[in-house]
């Protein structure tokens, strides 16, 4: 006679009490999503504004891009009106080598890229390429803008 006794819990309908609500064990993810996307259309906008660089004109060649290193590579840029940056700091020219040398010690890659406006001389470039020589770069690469002409004749 006991049969009569028991409830029968979460029934729906047919019971003398409400059933117990029981706590919703799942993580609505709903907000992260939306976060999510908020800041992946932020860092979409903000990237391309990041690439701050010195404003030079790169004379224009055939020769085709080298390959991108894991660590940034350091950026020597030389301006028309004579002024040489290291990354996007000014330095003066006496005291290039010193801070290059002390650049070489602590970096690991032995590659720096040379950007050189196309007003710039080419001794005033050498100048800059035995200075890099002498702090101990040996791996300089030049920067050029695609795109230029070739020297095989036109058909």
């Amino acid at each position: 006679m006991a049969a009569g006794v028991m409830q029968r819990r979460g029934a729906r309908g047919g019971g003398r009490g409400r059933p117990r609500a029981r706590p919703i064990a799942e993580i609505n993810v709903t907000p992260f999503v939306d976060v999510m996307l908020v800041l992946l259309v932020i860092f979409m906008v903000a990237a391309p504004l990041l690439t701050v660089g010195v404003p030079i004109e790169l004379p224009e060649t055939a020769a085709t891009p080298l390959q991108q290193e894991e660590q940034e590579p350091l950026t020597i840029a030389m301006t028309a009106e004579g002024s040489i940056m290291v990354q996007n700091s000014e330095v003066p020219r006496d005291r290039l080598v010193t801070l290059l040398a002390s650049v070489a010690g602590e970096r690991t890659d032995g590659k720096v890229f040379l950007r050189a406006d196309g007003q710039v001389s080419y001794s005033d470039v050498m100048q800059v390429m035995g200075a890099l020589n002498a702090a101990g770069f040996r791996n300089i690469g030049l920067v050029t803008d695609g795109g230029g002409p070739t020297l095989t004749e036109a058909e």
